[in-house]
């Protein structure tokens, strides 16, 4: 049995997705990804999870949050 591909795409698929990888090996995971239902959902499961991970390290606790976590830490610290 041969590999169609598949093994290099998910092999390359994170450098692919972060465009890390050379021009002829993204044309390649490009042309595989087009024709590769299960890669592709992979693909699209990989890009959404590192979108969401994005969005969520942008996002700050609300300042009053912020400040109740380092009170409770200081007092924590004060009692030991």
């Amino acid at each position: 049995m041969t590999d169609c591909g598949c093994e290099k795409a998910r092999r390359d698929l994170e450098e692919y997705l972060r465009s890390e990888v050379c021009n002829t090996s993204e044309g390649e995971i490009r042309e595989h990804l087009d024709n590769c239902p299960s890669c592709r959902d992979e693909a699209l499961v990989a890009k959404t999870l590192t979108e969401v991970v994005a969005r969520a390290c942008k996002e700050a606790a609300p300042e009053e949050l912020r400040d109740q976590v380092l009170a409770r830490l200081r007092a924590a610290q004060a009692a030991h």
